[in-house]
């Protein structure tokens, strides 16, 4: 290993962090040949062909059953802490027994099974053992039992899927869901603690049949079309859409993503990971690349969120990745540990070979801090990987898989995807096609119709543009949803995606996240959600201090004043000028569609649901809670 070096933050006791080597690790190509057309739309493909991939995800678990079969596959801590460990092979012959059970309840395509707690080792059999047979399965978010207040979004997922059996770990924690959602006719299966007034079969009994031919048979009918799961994602308005994925769509992503970072299969990846199995990041990207490639998935029970971290911390501590992937909150939560602890940052870096992020723009201060960590560390930096993609993709549609140099790089189309960027105004929409893409919507032809352009694209919804016009292969940039972008009374776009992106790097670490307002008005303003405990942090508060108290306290208030005023003064013009904040006190709600369960904002449903907050935000004379710019010299 390199010898420590010594960095100061600014650098100034030492090289800069940028200075020094990047960790090697294989890499696959990024180059791109592109076509411009006359309609403005312009077009990018990589000039290498995708390779052969298998007809079914079961395939991988079959063929590392059988040349790695004592290869630790999965774990997971039980009640005392001690790991629960799963190899290959007895992954395997679990599945088939459980395979049996499925056939053994006529469970299928017109009766999918529905999962509704979190990631566990029965959660993933149960899930193995559907595809293996080719009964759909859907992984429903445990948000939308266990914090939704009136189930409305779960009855409306079970009603649509028609669920032969459902399954979730612990009957008693999930009985309010079951009671208020589930019919009675429908199945329940539970690890534990069936729920009081329900018949419920124990897991258990679910690997009492013997696997038969029936299982063989089915296994065998199993083809490239066949539904795998359905993944449901709450979109920007409405009900849920259940995204259908294909077992084509899970394999060609898997040989997509294996192309695009061969150290994937040089080295058998082991995760530490908490990303939810009903989120394709966490599903089909994280869990499919251990599958696929034969690597070892420790399943974390922790979440970046206040003193739930501390379990994916304590898992650090013993188990070191060769892979990191998070949402950037989890990031910026880890890098204050590894910054505490001298040992960490040893055990973490130690075979790290990248660090991936999605679900959100990094705030560029957090990738700064990692790089100087790991300098400090081994006297390398590692890479950061990102890219562009949708559950409608599978997820994987663009890669970085090179040293971007600075966070919002999304890089270029894999190998086997199409690309098109189509004319929006002023920008240029994602729109995608290839073998990852699914086929629609379950149960809703007319979402469907609505998501593919005459071309047989898939439409993102997201805009980007090219990080150099002039250069394209350095790669594109995430440039914000198209869906949020608005205008001014001046007529003037204002796009959300930066704004939001420079307000969060600016206000870190005392933002959980931003909504930018200003439809149709004179000027930009932000609903701000803080993080209450870094906020607690400037005042010194005591732990039970309310919210209201701190977000009122005069020093939190002087340091978003302070905030609001610098960026006022740095902006460009009325698009990128913030003129009021409002510091909000209720954390965004499920049930109203303000936030996913992975910590996403919808933008859209924040604002209408706190629409008096807005009016507020714009009053004519400014409310107590509201802060204003100080403008000086720019109206």
């Amino acid at each position: 290993m390199t010898p420590h070096h010594a960095i100061g933050d600014s650098g100034s006791l030492g090289t800069p962090a940028k200075h020094f080597p990047i960790r090697k690790i294989a890499l696959g190509p990024s180059d791109t040949l592109i076509e411009r057309r006359n309609d403005g739309a312009i077009l990018l493909r990589s000039p290498h062909t995708l390779g052969p991939y298998p007809v079914k995800l079961g395939e991988r678990l079959v063929h590392w059953a059988r040349e790695t079969p004592g290869q630790l596959f999965l774990a997971k801590r039980d009640a005392s802490g001690s790991w629960r460990k799963l190899t290959y092979m007895q992954t395997l012959a679990l599945v088939r027994t459980l395979g049996q059970a499925l056939l053994d309840r006529g469970l299928g395509a017109e009766r999918p099974l529905a999962i509704l707690s979190g990631n566990d080792l029965e959660h993933a059999l149960l899930a193995l053992a559907a595809m293996h047979v080719g009964v759909p399965f859907c992984p429903i978010s445990p948000a939308y039992s266990l914090v939704s207040t009136d189930h409305a979004k779960l009855r409306y997922i079970l009603g649509l899927l028609q669920p032969g059996l459902v399954f979730t770990a612990n009957g008693e924690r999930y009985a309010g869901a079951i009671a208020a959602a589930l019919p009675r006719d429908c199945e329940l299966a539970v690890t534990e603690a069936a729920p009081r007034n329900r018949n419920a079969t124990l897991f258990d009994d679910l690997l009492t049949p013997t696997a038969s031919k029936a299982v063989d048979d089915a296994y065998a009918a199993v083809i490239p079309d066949t539904v795998a799961k359905i993944l449901f994602t709450s979109g920007s308005t409405g009900q849920p859409k259940g995204v259908i994925n294909t077992q084509r769509m899970l394999c060609s992503n898997q040989e997509m993503l294996a192309v695009t970072l061969p150290c994937l299969r040089e080295i058998p990846p082991v995760l530490v990971d908490w990303l939810p199995w009903n989120h394709t990041f966490g599903a089909n990207h994280n869990f499919g690349l251990v599958l696929y490639n034969g690597g070892t998935l420790y399943i974390d029970d922790g979440r970046p969120a206040p003193g739930l971290f501390e379990e994916t911390v304590r898992n650090l501590r013993e188990i070191a990745p060769t892979v990191y992937f998070n949402v950037p909150r989890g990031f910026e939560e880890l890098a204050a540990f590894l910054t505490r602890e001298p040992a960490l940052r040893e055990k973490f870096f130690s075979r790290m070979g990248m660090l991936f992020y999605a679900g959100a723009g990094l705030p560029q201060p957090v990738w700064d801090a990692f790089e100087e960590l790991a300098v400090q560390t081994c006297g390398e930096r590692i890479l950061w990987i990102t890219g562009l993609g949708a559950t409608e993709t599978a997820p994987l549609a663009t890669c970085a898989n090179w040293q971007a140099g600075r966070a919002g790089m999304i890089g270029l189309p894999v190998p086997g995807q199409e690309m098109k960027l189509a004319p929006a105004g002023d920008k240029f929409e994602a729109r995608f096609r290839g073998p990852n893409i699914t086929p629609g919507y379950w149960k809703q032809p007319e979402l469907t119709r609505e998501a593919f352009d005459d071309e047989g694209y898939y439409r993102m919804g997201d805009a980007v543009r090219f990080d150099d016009p002039d250069r394209p292969e350095n790669g594109l940039m995430f440039d914000g949803r198209l869906t949020e972008d608005f205008k001014l009374t001046s007529g003037s776009w204002v796009s959300v995606g930066p704004l939001r992106t420079r307000f969060l790097a600016a206000a870190a670490p005392f933002v959980q996240d931003v909504v930018v307002a200003g439809h149709d008005r004179d000027y930009i303003a932000l609903l701000v959600f803080p993080q209450l405990d870094e906020c607690r942090g400037l005042c010194a508060l005591q732990k039970q201090a309310i919210a209201s108290d701190i977000l009122a306290h005069d020093l939190v208030r002087k340091r978003f004043q302070a905030l609001l005023d610098r960026l006022a003064g740095e902006a460009t013009g009325g698009t990128t000028r913030i003129q009021r904040v409002m510091l909000l006190e209720v954390p965004p709600s499920i049930d109203a569609a303000e936030i996913t369960d992975k910590g996403s904002i919808n933008q859209r449903a924040v604002l209408e649901h706190r629409a008096a907050l807005v009016e507020e935000l714009y009053a004519a004379i400014p409310s107590s809670r509201t802060l204003c710019a100080n403008l000086g010299e720019h109206p």
